[in-house]
């Protein structure tokens, strides 16, 4: 699993790679705790995620919480068939914009 990250303005790209599970979890944080100045846009790039599970869902929704909530930008991107289904059935294009 591997995260990278890119600013462009006020829009942080994190882009995801491999398995998206709880071993991920403090280098997606730092992703976006790390690179806070002026982002008020967040997308994530999962074009090379194989896999999440639901430490991950739960991080993704620190995530939302720490762009701000209801009113948060975050979008999730390029998602795999198997990502895009589990995403689905936890709800989460209620929270997220799923492209």
């Amino acid at each position: 699993m591997s995260i990278a990250t890119s600013v462009n303005g006020n829009e942080l790209t994190v882009q995801v790679e491999g398995r998206f599970d709880f071993s991920a979890h403090q280098e997606f944080r730092d992703a976006y705790e790390k690179t806070d100045d002026g982002v008020k846009n967040y997308v994530i790039d999962m074009s090379r995620a194989t896999y999440l599970d639901s430490s991950a869902l739960g991080m993704l929704l620190l995530l939302r919480d720490h762009a701000g909530g209801d009113s948060a930008n975050v979008r999730i991107t390029k998602c795999n068939q198997d990502v895009k289904k589990i995403l689905t059935i936890s709800n989460f294009e209620q929270l997220f914009t799923i492209e």
